[in-house]
């Protein structure tokens, strides 16, 4: 699955768009300012990021400064700037200091999403497919029709619950990070509140597994976070 980087400081629009680039079947990691977005590329592999979509106007700094630590490492990851900055100044500026597209807000999702699917065919690259169905013994996922069935009966998820099966589901077979899922799920402004996981693991393991005490497909990778079973009698669909 293509990863994205999304570096945006406005909460709404955050959300907005993570959830758009979801449901295009991106996985999507988010940073609210200049520092969290350095902080996880310091520590991510130098593949980590096939794209990063980057905000300007963050709150503790330029976006362009997290444009120069990418090419400054070496990393090959597409980068489109997204920015309410329309001087042509800026674009030239920001496109010979390694951007590969410059898209000016307000946008069109399907404008961002055609951009982002060429400055990716640029860096030789395609967007992979998405998980859309993990299946499970009596576990049905859905996350098209963003459904959820133990034992062919629905179960009812509250909207953070679902987020975070979903973030499991859609790196299924993977370890998912603390900090990725606090990131993802509820925001980068949270990933130091480890026990909100803790909560919500538990509240899904109530409902999903037969035995939450002892379970065996919401397993916990100790002191690092958790991942969601893909083994040979698991079936996990991807929309192509």
């Amino acid at each position: 699955m293509t990863t994205v980087l999304l570096v945006e400081d406005d909460r709404e629009l955050r959300a907005t768009l993570r959830d758009a680039l979801e449901a295009a079947g991106y996985l999507v990691r988010t940073a609210a300012s200049q520092a969290d977005a350095l902080a996880q590329l310091a520590h991510a592999a130098p593949d980590a990021f096939d794209l990063v979509l980057l905000d300007l106007g963050l709150p503790d700094g330029d976006g362009a400064a997290v444009l120069a630590a990418l090419r400054r490492q070496g990393r090959r990851a597409a980068v489109v700037v997204i920015s309410a900055r329309h001087a042509e100044a800026d674009k030239v500026a920001l496109l010979d200091a390694g951007a590969d597209d410059y898209l000016v807000k307000p946008f069109a999702i399907g404008e961002l999403l055609a951009r982002l699917r060429v400055a990716l065919r640029h860096r030789g690259t395609t967007a992979q497919p998405a998980v859309t169905r993990y299946e499970d013994g009596p576990l049905a996922v859905d996350l098209a029709t963003r459904s959820v069935q133990r034992d062919g009966a629905p179960v009812h998820l509250t909207p953070t619950e679902f987020a975070l099966l979903a973030r499991l589901v859609r790196s299924a077979g993977q370890v998912v990070t603390h900090r990725q899922l606090l990131a993802d799920v509820w925001g980068a402004e949270f990933i130091g509140h480890t026990h909100y996981l803790r909560l919500y693991m538990g509240q899904l393991r109530a409902k999903l597994e037969a035995d939450p005490a002892q379970p065996e497909r919401l397993l916990t990778e100790p002191g690092v976070g958790y991942r969601l079973r893909a083994d040979p009698d698991a079936t996990v669909l991807m929309r192509s």
